[in-house]
């Protein structure tokens, strides 16, 4: 199935409808959508674009990555999104490693890219006339046809622990992620909007397809990311807007909507996930907000969709374990199957921790090119995670950390999430991230790298007993580092990984 014949078809239903929206401004409706993206694949197919070839796509958020995204595959190639935020070399990387034969980028990133492509490498700047030439070819009567196994995106993990990995996304993935989100996330009318403030060229991207599927609109903010007033003001503005956000854009969304008296009048639904939402974040969340949240687990190599915690579950105060299931990442989506591992593959009892496998039609049929990291990943017929977890009776699964987070100290394991949970507890905390540091003795220790809430002072003996007052002693960090903030990536994932290479070097 190619997801252009769904543009297609709400063209052919609404062709007057709204569709792309530059903030509020609408630039472009179904009718024009549809033909912009048909142009731009006849304009690819002229440069001898074949169907399963590559285009890279190097941009921040615009109305134009729609488009283009539309256009790639319409001539049935597969796009391949570079995160925005990466140096031109490791964007020349993955443009190599994918074999991609165009590149389309914003000016900003044309230019900085232009020295280290190969000579020779097509590259069209999307806000040039070259582009604008390539919307206004004449379009091709149809998308190409697309096998369920094609493939149609090429996600680059973000390459923490080496290279990044190419995951292939393939027809059949992303059909079982749309069709699931209906049934397990959340419904979508013509009247909604989807706006783009977390990168396009991770998972909100992702969620345009539902989007498309139902006519909806297409709302790229003004600054073309994330601004917390701006989204409060197109909420009010434009209505029934959605987006996906990651744990650290919620927090600040609350904050501002706490200080200008707003309860985010105009949206409709948050998808939260990507990284860990601790649990006082979202009991904020809803009070302030109320019940506009709803939180997803999936990866790369499961696009958006492993688990998911609805709307009334997130919002019930009334169940008697809910704040167990608000801690939680939720259960199975319906096209699914999650089971938690011992280190052979066997199930583990219900309510002990072991790795979260994930088996269904979402799962990526594997690594570009890398058949042995697909094997070590897509073992038995199931997905590998790399996540800790465990999944109570009812199947809610909670996430403890990444396998490679886990802190090992004296023969005992300690959840680093656990710790920073008990940690944010505390009034004078506002952002915490725990890592293993090692120890002569003990092989690793844990350590807390804290931000201090506005005018607070951070006393280490007072988190200590803190500490002590919630878990147990074993676990307590053994160290605190006061930073001003914490690294983290564009998309809001505080990189532990710079943190221990800061531990590494003191």
């Amino acid at each position: 199935m190619n997801p252009a014949e769904w543009l297609v078809r709400a063209a052919r239903r609404t062709p007057g409808a709204p569709a792309l929206l530059a903030g509020d401004r609408v630039v472009a409706d179904y009718a024009a959508f549809a033909r912009a993206a048909a142009s731009i694949g006849a304009a690819l197919r002229a440069k001898a674009i074949a169907p399963g070839d590559r285009v890279a796509l190097f941009a921040g958020n615009c109305v134009e990555y729609l488009e283009a995204m539309y256009g790639i595959w319409f001539a049935g190639a597969a796009a391949v999104p570079i995160n925005a935020k990466l140096h031109p070399r490791e964007c020349a990387w993955i443009i190599e490693n994918s074999e991609a034969k165009i590149v389309i980028a914003s000016s900003d990133h044309a230019h900085e890219l232009a020295d280290v492509l190969p000579a020779g490498l097509d590259l069209i700047r999307i806000d040039s006339a070259d582009f604008a030439t390539m919307r206004e070819t004449s379009p091709l009567a149809e998308p190409t046809p697309m096998a369920d196994d094609a493939m149609l995106w090429l996600f680059y993990t973000s390459g923490t622990t080496g290279r990044p990995k190419g995951v292939m996304i393939s027809s059949a993935n992303i059909l079982a992620t749309a069709l699931t989100y209906f049934v397990d996330v959340d419904d979508v009318s013509p009247s909604d909007a989807a706006l783009y403030a977390a990168p396009m060229s991770h998972g909100a991207g992702l969620y345009n397809f539902m989007h498309v599927m139902r006519g909806a609109r297409h709302v790229v903010p003004d600054s073309g990311g994330f601004e917390p007033q701006e989204i409060l003001d197109l909420a009010k503005n434009l209505r029934n807007i959605s987006m996906f956000a990651a744990p650290t854009m919620v927090r600040r969304l609350v904050e501002r909507a706490r200080a200008v008296g707003s309860d985010g009048d105009g949206i409709k639904t948050i998808v939260y996930g990507g990284g860990p939402m601790y649990l006082a974040d979202i009991v904020e969340a809803v009070e302030v907000m109320g019940p506009r949240f709803v939180q997803i687990y999936g990866q790369g190599e499961s696009p958006m969709c492993i688990t998911a915690l609805s709307r009334e579950t997130i919002s019930d105060r009334a169940q008697p374990r809910w704040r167990e299931r608000l801690a939680s990442v939720g259960l199975a989506q319906s096209c699914m199957r999650v089971k938690i591992a011992e280190a052979d593959g066997s199930e583990a009892p219900r309510g002990t921790i072991g790795e979260v496998l994930a088996q269904g039609p979402a799962v990526m049929p594997g690594y570009w090119r890398n058949p042995q990291a697909s094997v070590e990943t897509l073992k038995g017929g199931w997905l590998w995670t790399g996540d800790m977890g465990a999944m109570d009776e009812d199947g809610y699964l909670t996430l403890h950390d990444r396998s490679k987070d886990v802190v090992i100290s004296g023969g005992s394991n300690i959840y680093p999430r656990e710790v920073e949970e008990a940690l944010l507890a505390h009034a004078d905390v506002a952002e915490v991230a725990c890592v293993g540091r090692k120890h002569e003795d003990w092989g690793e220790e844990l350590v807390a790298f804290v931000t201090p809430a506005p005018g607070a002072a951070i006393d280490p003996g007072a988190l200590d007993a803190h500490c002590l007052d919630l878990i147990a002693r074993f676990k307590r960090p053994k160290a605190y580092y006061i930073v001003e903030e914490l690294p983290k990536n564009n998309y809001g994932k505080v990189l532990k990984t710079e943190l221990r290479k800061r531990l590494e070097q003191s």
